[in-house]
């Protein structure tokens, strides 16, 4: 019934706008909210009108309302009338000491407007950067393009806090140009750095950014290019590992490019490793020349060689197929593989092919 009525809704919009929003707001199901949210999109004029209303309301759950969805509706109020209505609402929030959660999404709305960004921009970042939960980071998208210094100290900061490091990140790289590229990679350096476990997030990140058109990949090679070339090994590692990934025939030739870059300066034997145990994920031909080069690194050194047979011997035992490969490779080219596959791997593919490998 909830779906239907919520199609109903929709499709009836234009009768009443006004009072479909108010009736949304009063309804605690999810389909209202969720129907509230495409009218933000759809009817950003009815939605900007709703806010005003709201920020005005005595209630403090229409207030915390006229927030939230002015926040939603912020990005498609293109219009000077609705950006106007936006404005207001969040200065009426704004100057109510009662509603000081409310604050930093108020400030969100305010610096969002190019028209009130310059006013209200230092109390924003100092709230952002304290971790304002109700300050979503993407609302800074387009103030780091005209105030990029202090915008970016501000993300230094609330990265380095633990405030959701994922949205956060996310917002900051997904607003990144071409000049803002090293700048924004030596914040994220400094911050993984300081909290390792932001190295998953920023993976995560480049993982789903490279199956991106060209246009983003062309920011996300500056970017991870400046990570590669001296970021913490951790993060390099993690990256390693997205970028020895398959990935699919779109992201695949950037994928490369950038493991090029990455294993024409890399000495770690942990971030070889990870390139390695990625590089276990592809197929066919391409298998062959990743192991391959990515052995022959790792055997330059003592240290390098004892991982190398300690992983590859992991890996074939875990990965389906691997064994086989391994010792088709060794019997096509001993002279080859036969410096490279050590003891524990030759054991574990004897034991799973039933064939003994030569020495």
């Amino acid at each position: 019934m909830a779906t239907a009525a919520q199609a109903l809704l929709h499709t009836h919009r234009h009768a009443a706008p006004d009072a479909l929003t108010e009736a949304l707001a009063d309804s605690p199901n999810r389909r209202a909210d969720e129907l509230l949210a495409v009218l933000a999109e759809e009817e950003p004029s009815a939605l900007c009108r709703a806010v005003d209303r709201w920020a005005e309301d005595p209630r403090p759950v229409r207030r915390a309302a006229a927030v939230t969805h002015g926040l939603r509706v912020a990005p498609y109020a293109r219009d000077l009338g609705d950006r106007t209505l936006l404005r207001y609402a969040a200065l009426a929030v704004l100057v109510r000491s009662a509603d000081r959660a409310l604050h930093g999404g108020a400030l969100a709305l305010l610096v969002r407007d190019p028209d009130s960004r310059g006013r209200h921009l230092a109390r924003a970042l100092e709230r952002f950067a304290a971790g304002d939960p109700g300050f979503p980071p993407d609302a800074l998208s387009d103030a780091l393009t005209t105030h990029p210094e202090p915008v970016l100290d501000a993300f230094r900061t609330r990265l380095t806090q633990g405030t959701d490091p994922d949205d956060t990140f996310r917002a900051l790289a997904d607003a990144t140009t071409p000049a803002l590229a090293r700048p924004v990679a030596a914040l994220v350096r400094d911050a993984a750095a300081l909290r390792p476990e932001l190295t998953g997030c920023v993976a995560g990140y480049a993982d789903r950014r490279l199956e991106y058109g060209p246009a983003a990949r062309a920011v996300l090679r500056l970017l991870l290019t400046d990570l590669l070339d001296d970021g913490p090994r951790p993060l390099r590692s993690a990256l390693a590992g997205v970028l020895a990934a398959p990935g699919t025939s779109a992201s695949r030739p950037l994928r490369r490019g950038l493991l090029d870059t990455l294993l024409a300066q890399e000495t770690d034997p942990g971030v070889l490793d990870a390139v390695l145990c990625a590089a276990a994920r592809t197929t066919g031909p391409e298998l062959r020349v990743l192991v391959h080069r990515t052995a022959l690194l790792l055997v330059r050194t003592p240290e390098g060689a004892v991982r190398l047979d300690r992983t590859l011997a992991e890996l074939v035992r875990r990965v389906p197929g691997l064994a086989a490969a391994v010792a088709g490779w060794l019997a096509d080219a001993p002279h080859v593989w036969g410096p490279l596959v050590g003891p524990a791997t030759r054991a574990v593919i004897d034991e799973l092919t039933g064939a003994a490998v030569p020495v």
